[in-house]
């Protein structure tokens, strides 16, 4: 354990710490969805360290410290985490939801971010959505849905979330304070993509609600959206 807190780890601190053998998140009995997760949200980024401090209305304390002491801190001091870690915070999960399977089965990612982030610690919904002006919808995560389309090979996220939003009639209502996004690559025995390059950055300007955006025609502020 590492009592300390430690800062995320960045540029060539991170390759140091992170690359080579015994390195990541260890897996064990269908944790993949939580390891890859975990290692997303707090190896590189404090973008959700309030997660780790804060004293939510309802936040638990223990399964706080369990994921800052025995989980985060571990991976950006010495860039590995023993899989007994990540059980202990599994066996938190399932003594507190309302499923008694997070230990030994696969589960979806958004359904832990959900339960760890929503009715554990209490946190305020990230961002929202809001589908052919319909009414908005809270969310602490963003999965991936669109057809197969052969035009896509090697995808990078920027396609992925522009060509999702499109095919399911989605906005932004508002920049998000944080955009978790769940690439359409989980579970075993279906992936739509070999690999899916990370884009670096992400544009949302034509995934915001009546963002003011650029006429592709005329160059002025544009008054009407063709899909």
């Amino acid at each position: 354990q590492a009592p300390d807190s430690f800062p995320p780890l960045r540029n060539e601190a991170a390759v140091h710490v992170l690359r080579g053998r015994m390195k990541g998140i260890q897996g064990h009995c269908n944790s993949c969805y939580m390891d890859a997760a975990l290692f997303s949200l707090f190896s590189c980024t404090s973008v959700v360290d309030s997660m780790l401090f804060k004293p939510f209305p309802l936040c638990d304390r223990n399964v706080q410290s369990i994921l800052r002491d025995e989980i985060v801190n571990p991976l950006r001091k010495t860039g590995f985490v023993r899989a007994r870690s990540v059980m202990h915070l599994r066996e938190q999960l399932t003594e507190k939801g309302q499923c008694s399977s997070f230990t030994n089965a696969e589960k979806d990612p958004e359904e832990f971010l959900n339960l760890i982030m929503h009715q554990i610690l209490g946190i305020e919904p990230l961002f929202k959505l809001q589908s052919g002006g319909q009414k908005e919808q809270d969310c602490y995560c963003y999965q991936i849905f669109m057809d197969k389309q052969e035009d896509l090979v090697v995808p990078d996220v920027q396609q992925l979330v522009e060509r999702s939003f499109l095919s399911s009639n989605l906005k932004l209502v508002e920049i998000p304070s944080c955009f978790i996004i769940q690439m359409p690559r989980c579970g075993k025995e279906y992936k739509m993509f070999s690999k899916i390059i990370p884009s670096l950055e992400l544009d949302i300007t034509d995934l915001l609600l009546d963002s003011p955006r650029e006429c592709c025609v005329c160059g002025d502020v544009a008054t009407l959206e063709c899909s």
